[in-house]
């Protein structure tokens, strides 16, 4: 077992990790050591941006012909949604003029309730894609609008796996946190966290930011202990994370805040758009909604309903993760 456990750990080789935006080689490779690699070890070693050469002859005599395609869960607020997820996808129009970009979103209801109200047809991933291929388009890159890595992502990067053999080539990028600084990797939640404190409110020592992020039963949940970590190392003072669906919950925030004396507090929601779970769960009027019981354990409160895609520099990390995708769909195959 043990010569076994050391095989594979040094079957894995930190590659072409660079700054954001700099590298689409942000990724693990198997190290030129390991001569018969199984397609499941292969598969397992990609990591950060992920590409695929299709191996078929025919398929790659074709001509090139690029798309991408911005997958987001999607949100029924039409307001939120042209402020955020259309800004971030127009944002990868202009960086890519010329190429055919698709906007996807994974929620069958919300694509349903879209069209129900709007008249507009979302495609889900499989669609866009199935559809490209009809088009002709021969090499796809896949975008994501995910804040972590979570059940969303995996479904996502499901997605990129049964599909990618229709095409010659095919890659997939990571979501706005992935990397988090081990060994020579660039830390995501600290670029992350640079742009969005950039909305923070003024403080005094009163005054405490809660940042709501979603939750998920995934593993990935830990993301959130890392971006306390994270504001806690970079000095952003009385500012702390909870979740909707997953942990920390906010009743176990509440008594650190009293702790500090804290008296007045702003609710901010760390996801892509203020939707449902800004607008009630968090700042609704009910007895269970964040604001309420804030309010209830005697706390002024301030709610700001605003998507993290309204901020500037967190669209320019989407799109240069984007881009990432993009560089390696260009990249020379290897």
């Amino acid at each position: 077992m043990k010569k076994t456990l050391a095989a594979a750990m040094t079957a894995f080789a930190l590659v072409g990790v660079g700054v954001l935006g700099t590298s689409a080689d942000a990724a693990y490779e198997l190290s030129p050591e390991v001569k018969t690699a199984t397609p499941a070890l292969l598969e397992a070693s990609q990591m950060g941006v992920r590409t695929y050469v299709n191996p078929d002859a025919a398929m790659q005599a074709k001509p090139n012909k690029d798309a991408i395609v911005v997958m987001s869960f999607g949100t029924t607020f039409k307001d939120t949604r042209a402020k955020t997820i259309d800004a971030t996808v127009n944002e990868i129009k202009a960086q890519h003029p010329n190429t055919k970009v698709v906007t996807a979103f994974t929620s069958h209801i919300i694509i349903d309730r879209i069209k129900a109200k709007e008249g507009i047809t979302y495609p889900t991933p499989e669609e866009a894609l199935t559809q490209l291929k009809n088009e002709g388009y021969t090499r796809v890159a896949l975008a994501s609008l995910d804040i972590i890595p979570g059940m969303e992502y995996n479904y996502k990067t499901t997605v990129y796996n049964q599909y990618k053999h229709n095409f010659k080539k095919a890659t997939i990028g990571t979501p706005l946190m992935y990397w988090m600084g081990q060994e020579d990797q660039r830390d995501d939640i600290v670029d992350m966290l640079k742009a969005y404190s950039t909305q923070f409110p003024q403080q005094t020592a009163k005054d405490a930011v809660l940042i709501m992020a979603h939750g998920t039963p995934d593993p990935s949940n830990a993301y959130y202990a890392v971006i306390q970590d994270r504001i806690d190392s970079m000095g952003l003072k009385n500012v702390y994370i909870y979740s909707v669906e997953g942990s920390p919950r906010l009743e176990n925030v509440i008594p650190q805040l009293k702790a500090k004396g804290i008296n007045h507090v702003t609710l901010m929601p760390m996801m892509m758009v203020a939707g449902d779970h800004a607008n009630n769960d968090m700042a609704g009027d009910e007895p269970d909604s964040h604001k309420s019981q804030l309010e209830a354990a005697g706390f002024k409160v301030d709610t700001y309903i605003h998507g993290m895609g309204e901020n500037q520099k967190i669209r320019d990390i989407f799109a240069a993760h984007a881009d990432e995708a993009w560089q390696a769909l260009q990249a020379e195959n290897k």
